[in-house]
């Protein structure tokens, strides 16, 4: 599958001359005032909202074996942003990254003050820009959150720091004064974090491995081993397999280049990667992410294994929406909606009361992001993209009248195609509660 639509790579800013929710890697589209869409619906309101988003732009992840030499020798700066790490009550220590130059190993990384996988300062920003937006939607023109404070609104994070200063700077983005206030972000112990994810599968690392056995696979590495022979002599990753196995090393290392506006690399023979060749990446790279995560034969149940903690813990969440006034058997809650059930009911008796939190806010990675909109059916009928940065996805739920509750899907600030731009509640979460897998525990064992 090919996509031969408009899209960005160099810039945050969308050019003028394209829709305003042109896939652009550097900065994605999401939820802003200027384009937010009602729901064609009347006496609705809005009850509670989920973000799952992407961190912002940040450094390559990804290093080649001899970096320095491949980058500009002013390397990369991240001097203006200061990534914070401290003890509650003790100094407010703050980290700047150096590199001895009697430093054997100096060629490894980049000359400069940032680390691979850093949220650099145009990231950063991106993200106070993203909280703007949402804070202007959510609370300015709907009159839904009413305050930035952790009563209103939960944020959990992966345990990388760039996940947790995207947080910072998204809730700086709804609230200039949250400067300098401590805000507590949850996350999960890495070894288990669901939302990366992280957890060990080794079921799910068969079907991976299965699935690039197939001749789909084989075939598309086969099409394209001059550009990645060039690739290798270039670059010095000939022979390596995590970057002759699949594009995604390169894809990183590119788009974080010109992302920042910075050069494709150049060896010190003047070879180079040029723009023609980036181009052909970005697409294997939409490719791979498609067929891993969409497409292949296995790619269904590899994301159910590989997220299906998640999308149960999701679940799990929306039957807690609300909580009501009413017996109910276990952890079976009684809801009604217009053709489904949370639990085993379909009933309403008492008082209906509002959920702890009015929004949940997720700060993942691209693997995140791609699994949630597959298991989501995103990709079904035109593919799916590789998640751009601070890609996003939103769940509103709304009440009707006859409290009927619906769940609307928000897609890089559009909304997604029917039935997620208008699902009854319980149906919904039968959607998510069908992606997780039967003895998930075990299976991954």
């Amino acid at each position: 599958m090919q996509f031969l639509t408009p899209s960005v790579y160099n810039t945050s800013i969308t050019p003028d001359n394209l829709p305003w929710n042109t896939y652009n890697y550097c900065n994605a589209p999401h939820v802003n005032p200027d384009h937010y869409s009602m729901p064609d619906k009347s006496d609705m309101q809005l009850e509670f909202v989920i973000v799952a988003m992407r961190h912002h732009k940040r450094t390559p992840d990804n290093l080649y074996p001899s970096e320095r030499t491949l980058n500009p020798t002013t390397g990369w700066d991240c001097s203006s942003i200061i990534p914070q790490s401290y003890a509650g009550g003790t100094a407010q220590i703050f980290t700047q990254t150096s590199t001895h130059p009697l430093h054997p190993f100096a060629d490894r990384i980049w000359a400069g003050t940032c680390d691979s996988g850093q949220l650099t300062r145009e990231g950063f920003d991106d993200a106070i820009k993203h909280g703007k937006d949402l804070w202007g939607v959510y609370h300015e023109r709907l009159g839904f959150l009413e305050h930035v404070n952790e009563k209103e609104i939960y944020i959990r994070t992966s345990t990388e720091p760039r996940t947790h200063q995207v947080a910072g700077a998204m809730l700086y983005g709804m609230d200039p004064d949250t400067a300098g206030k401590q805000w507590s972000v949850h996350m999960q112990p890495d070894i288990i974090d669901s939302l990366v994810p992280n957890y060990a599968c080794p079921a799910a690392g068969q079907l991976r491995v299965d699935g690039q056995a197939t001749s789909s696979w084989v075939d598309h590495l086969v099409q394209h081993e001059p550009l990645q022979r060039k690739l290798g002599q270039t670059l010095g990753t000939t022979g390596l397999d995590e970057w002759n196995s699949w594009y995604d090393h390169f894809f990183d290392t590119f788009t974080s280049r010109t992302c920042h506006g910075h050069p494709l690399p150049c060896n010190g023979t003047g070879a180079c990667v040029t723009q023609e060749d980036a181009e052909t990446v970005f697409s294997i790279g939409d490719w791979e992410y498609n067929y891993i995560f969409n497409d292949s034969p296995q790619a269904s149940q590899y994301v159910k294994l590989t997220f299906g903690v998640f999308f149960a813990e999701l679940a799990y969440t929306l039957r807690h929406v609300f909580t009501w006034n009413t017996s109910y058997t276990g952890d079976e809650v009684h809801l009604r909606d217009d053709n489904a059930s949370i639990g085993v009911g379909s009933h309403i008796i008492g008082e209906r009361k509002r959920q702890k939190h009015k929004l949940y806010m997720y700060i993942g990675h691209d693997g995140s992001m791609v699994r949630l909109a597959a298991g989501l059916g995103l990709g079904s009928a035109n593919g799916l993209r590789w998640p751009a940065m601070g890609s996003e996805i939103v769940l509103e739920v709304w009440h009707a009248p006859y409290d009927v509750l619906y769940v609307r899907v928000l897609h890089e600030g559009s909304p997604a195609p029917p039935p997620l731009d208008w699902i009854p509640l319980g149906e919904f979460t039968q959607l998510l509660e069908g992606l997780v897998p039967e003895n998930l525990g075990a299976l991954c064992s």
